[in-house]
């Protein structure tokens, strides 16, 4: 498995630290932001983890066209942006559109595709094009072999910054489970290996025009993959899940964050042989 850099100082690959991309679902306020950002700093300071702060500028696939989006590109990336600044952290938000990449490309140091958008060629050329390392999402509906050709639209342009995230396949019509072998097939593939333990939990609608989901299993979930080996962790938290604006159902709570990330970097080391 290749070990690419993902920031000047970061690199991400089996005998690296652990990636944590870690912050609310979306972006609610620069003052939350740095909130969040500040604490997971503060949390994480001992441990062998690179920290990249994530939020989302637009969540574009709400259930219902009442869901709260956030504050869209220009203004959430002008958050981002002060983030990094003020943390000297990393920043990572989702693109929708493949002209979103350019001027994303200009603040983020990680662009993320959306697991619905994994297939969309435009998306991933114009993506690779920016140069930026790429977390994409395995689409709920895809099978892990089938990331290779995500990887190789990517490729295509010269760009092999690529990670590969898994959250779950789609179980019925509303649940996910996660296939700890999607953690192996792709990390097979040649790339570094997220397990999105927030969005793994989460329920597909369901929840009144929203998504729900199942936050007592993130731990377990995180549990099962640094076991069987990943690369990156991403959690997505909030100090006060019920009332965030996105996904509450399946964030961690702030407080929790702290012991689900040393257990992971204790797991992580001990399978490596580094404990």
């Amino acid at each position: 498995m290749n070990t690419i850099s993902v920031t000047d100082s970061y690199s991400v690959g089996s005998d690296q630290p652990l990636l944590l991309i870690a912050g609310p679902c979306q972006i609610e306020s620069k003052d939350h932001c740095l909130k969040i950002a500040n604490h997971l700093q503060q949390v994480t300071r001992d441990l062998p983890v690179q920290l990249v702060f994530k939020s989302s500028f637009d969540k574009a696939n709400r259930t219902s066209l009442s869901g709260i989006r956030g504050p869209g590109i220009e203004q959430g990336l002008s958050v981002l942006q002060e983030v990094k600044k003020e943390t000297g952290l990393p920043v990572l938000s989702d693109i929708h559109l493949p002209d979103q990449a350019a001027l994303a490309a200009e603040v983020l140091d990680i662009l993320q595709i959306p697991a619905f958008l994994c297939r969309q060629t435009d998306m991933l050329l114009a993506a690779g094009n920016t140069g930026k390392a790429l977390n994409v999402k395995k689409g709920q509906f895809m099978h892990p072999e089938d990331m290779k050709y995500a990887a190789e639209k990517i490729a295509s342009t010269g760009n092999n910054r690529i990670l590969l995230c898994e959250r779950g396949s789609m179980h019925g019509y509303r649940d996910l489970i996660v296939d700890m072998r999607s953690l192996v097939i792709m990390r097979n593939l040649g790339y570094p290996v997220v397990f999105d333990a927030t969005h793994s939990v989460a329920q597909m609608g369901g929840a009144g025009g929203k998504s729900g989901g199942h936050r007592q299993f993130i731990s377990s979930l995180i549990r099962a993959a640094a076991a069987t080996g990943i690369d990156g962790l991403f959690i997505e938290c909030h100090e006060d899940p019920e009332s965030a604006p996105s996904d509450g159902a399946s964030m961690l709570p702030l407080e929790q964050v702290e012991d689900v990330i040393t257990m992971a970097c204790r797991i992580r080391a001990l399978v490596s042989g580094t404990d």
